[in-house]
């Protein structure tokens, strides 16, 4: 499926969502010469913790990245305030119309059906409104999934693995939650390449697949 799309949007509510839901699959992208988009719809500044200037998530966000290897102008920078998305609905839905005019992606991923978080649950909702006529997939992010349908892998190598562990420990602020552990990301990814017989997957919900 990689090798029939050319712009791929990643929809994040968060800074570091898209490292943690996809990070391996964008290295493998990038790889691949895609251009590759990522929106993110809040700078979490509510959320620093204690220790940390206001506006280091942002600056971490757009260190990981660059790092990644997306230019800027593919950095599509929103700042909802955190946790109240569902009340910002409408405008969030609006701004993904304009996402999707700007961007004309041929594949999107965004939070799963099952992600439990409400933040992304409003992107995961109002996702599928902007773009239901586009190829769509849910990430995986086991601490908000109260189940999780893997239905799609994407086949990584190790570079693409250690490219997202590097990419998540850019996130100094977020060091100390227990999901940003380099073994917790390795053997997940671990996990979804022994379902397929690969060394190292990512695994996606499918919610929408077009062919053509």
């Amino acid at each position: 499926m990689l090798n029939d799309v050319q712009r791929i949007l990643i929809l994040a509510p968060h800074p570091d969502d898209a490292e943690f839901g996809v990070g391996g699959t964008i290295s493998k992208l990038v790889d691949m010469g895609k251009e590759v988009h990522v929106a993110v719809f809040s700078d979490c500044e509510k959320s620093t913790p204690a220790g940390f200037h206001v506006g280091v998530i942002e600056e971490e966000l757009m260190q990981s990245m660059a790092f990644m290897g997306i230019p800027e102008t593919q950095i599509h920078m929103h700042r909802y305030e955190v946790r109240l998305f569902p009340q910002l609905r409408q405008e969030i839905l609006e701004r993904m119309i304009e996402l999707k005019r700007q961007v004309q992606p041929d594949l999107v991923f965004l939070p799963s059906s099952s992600d439990m978080h409400q933040d992304h649950a409003t992107i995961h909702n109002e996702g599928i409104r902007a773009f239901k006529h586009q190829n769509i997939l849910g990430y995986e992010m086991p601490w908000n999934n109260f189940k999780f349908q893997s239905y799609m892998y994407v086949k990584l190598e190790e570079k693409h693995i250690g490219k997202k562990i590097d990419a998540i420990n850019i996130y100094k602020s977020q060091a100390h939650r227990p999901y940003s552990a380099d073994e917790f990301v390795r053997s997940l990814a671990t996990i979804r390449g022994i379902q397929i017989n690969t060394a190292f997957a990512e695994s996606f919900e499918a919610i929408r697949l077009i062919h053509h």
